[in-house]
């Protein structure tokens, strides 16, 4: 078990408004998200003495522009009236929202900070991005454009076809879990989709993005921040919410073995590695989790973080998310807040979010009863993520 269990705590939770486009710029949005973080764990900015952040632009070819597309370590630093001496920060290029919060763990637990902000800013550009615009194919792209495989659509889209081929599921499966995810959204007032239900015929309804695929099997895309403060166990207990203690994380990434980043082939593989770390790690397992929130940028994921956590056997996810077995009151209850499918797009911090709200009892009506740990993974198991696993008690 990892000698930093249940040693550092994420201590306060704080929204932006989200929503597909707004008239605020980036920044401040980012600004409203830190801040409500700060007066959601009863910290001034000036107590702030660490920061991290994963800067990514959502989109390939964006300006990278600080404060309108990105919102970077100096940015908060330059418009927060924070600690006058900073003493650690981060900026992680690659993975996702997870993989700055383990460092920030890691930096509290080497006494590099006491008080730590982690926040994810997330730009929805107008109008379409992600088509491919080009004449010309370089690259690993020459060999599979022609065909049509031209973006992650496509990649997702034949992973799936070949995990029904594999394993007898459908696309009525992929409408169980969407439908149950927009339910969860419907209690969570920060979802993109708080307010709009969704029935299976709607799903069905839908404009196919990439056989099988349709247009929510996808993230909604969406612009604002969500934010975390993170601090040592022994500093959390003078704060006035009850910590989520970190008791375990795993990372992982692997080398490609094909053009395609998202082969089926590798799921279990990667997501089994991650899985072990996590479990491994916090010393609890897969039926120690009283919620879990998988990440879902497009719905398959999900399905194969179920089988990759050891939430169910390989090839079995699909038959296990029925009868309610992933609803609130089911016994596994699975994306609780509606995931970046109805939330919105957040690349893992409302996942991450929300593992805390359930642990630490603040989850309103989509609270689940007695909740005492929850994970939160991150990524694609195909290629690579990160996880985090908070528990009520240290």
């Amino acid at each position: 078990m990892w000698t930093g269990r249940g040693k550092t705590a994420i201590v306060g939770v704080g929204y932006s408004e989200l929503t597909r486009h707004s008239e605020k710029p980036l920044g401040l949005l980012a600004l409203d998200g830190c801040r409500a973080a700060l007066d959601d764990a009863g910290l001034r900015p000036d107590q702030i003495d660490g920061l991290a952040t994963f800067p990514e632009a959502p989109f390939l070819g964006a300006g990278h522009k600080d404060g309108e597309d990105i919102v970077s370590v100096e940015y908060i630093l330059n418009h927060l009236a924070l600690a006058p001496d900073i003493r650690w920060y981060a900026q992680i290029e690659t993975g996702m929202i997870a993989s700055p919060i383990i460092e920030a763990v890691h930096a509290l637990l080497a006494g590099a900070c006491d008080y730590t902000l982690v926040w994810r800013a997330m730009h929805n550009p107008r109008g379409r991005y992600g088509a491919w615009k080009s004449d010309r194919a370089a690259g690993d792209a020459q060999f599979i454009a022609p065909y049509g495989c031209t973006g992650i659509f496509q990649w997702h889209a034949m992973a799936w076809q070949r995990y029904m081929h594999l394993y007898g599921a459908s696309r009525e499966d992929l409408a169980t879990f969407v439908t149950n995810s927009r339910r969860n959204a419907n209690r969570n007032p920060h979802a993109y989709f708080s307010t709009t239900p969704m029935s299976r015929e709607e799903y069905f309804a839908a404009r196919k993005i990439a056989e099988p695929l349709c247009l929510f099997d996808c993230d909604i895309p969406v612009e604002g921040c969500v934010a975390l403060v993170l601090t040592t166990t022994e500093r959390a207990r003078d704060l006035p919410n009850p910590p989520a203690y970190v008791a375990g994380y795993g990372q992982n990434t692997s080398r490609r073995r094909s053009l395609f980043h998202y082969s089926q082939d590798d799921y279990m593989e990667c997501g089994g590695s991650l899985a072990t770390k996590l479990w491994a790690s916090s010393g609890l397992g897969p039926h120690d989790m009283s919620a879990a929130q998988l990440y879902d940028g497009f719905s398959p994921s999900a399905i194969y973080w179920l089988e990759a956590a050891g939430f169910c056997p390989q090839g079995q996810a699909h038959a296990f998310i029925q009868d309610g077995r992933i609803a609130l009151e089911g016994e596994l209850p699975v994306n609780t807040f509606g995931g970046s499918l109805s939330e919105g797009r957040l690349h893992g911090m409302g996942h991450i979010a929300e593992a805390v709200l359930q642990v630490t009892g603040r989850a309103d009506t989509r609270q689940v009863p007695d909740a005492s740990a929850a994970c939160a993974i991150d990524g694609s198991p195909m290629l690579r993520g990160s996880g985090l696993v908070v528990t009520r008690e240290p």
